[in-house]
């Protein structure tokens, strides 16, 4: 399956099945940018991603993140 930044909720479940003990909110962008760019389909050009789209990948991890802990 190939991923674009556009690809929110499933990079978010693919962060939370790589990093499944880490709160997401702490997780620096410059970090994020560089594991959103590792998962194993990513073909989104790193340039185009910004601030505003690592904000909604890690909102949607933490919501994951927030369900597993229950």
């Amino acid at each position: 399956m190939e991923l674009d930044w556009n690809d929110v909720e499933d990079i978010a479940l693919q962060l939370m099945q790589t990093h499944p003990d880490i709160d997401p909110l702490t997780v620096r962008f410059t970090d994020l940018h560089t594991w959103v760019r590792g998962i194993p389909g990513f073909i989104g050009n790193p340039e185009k991603s910004n601030e505003k789209i690592l904000e909604a990948i890690q909102m949607a991890w933490h919501e994951e993140y927030q369900d597993a802990k229950g």
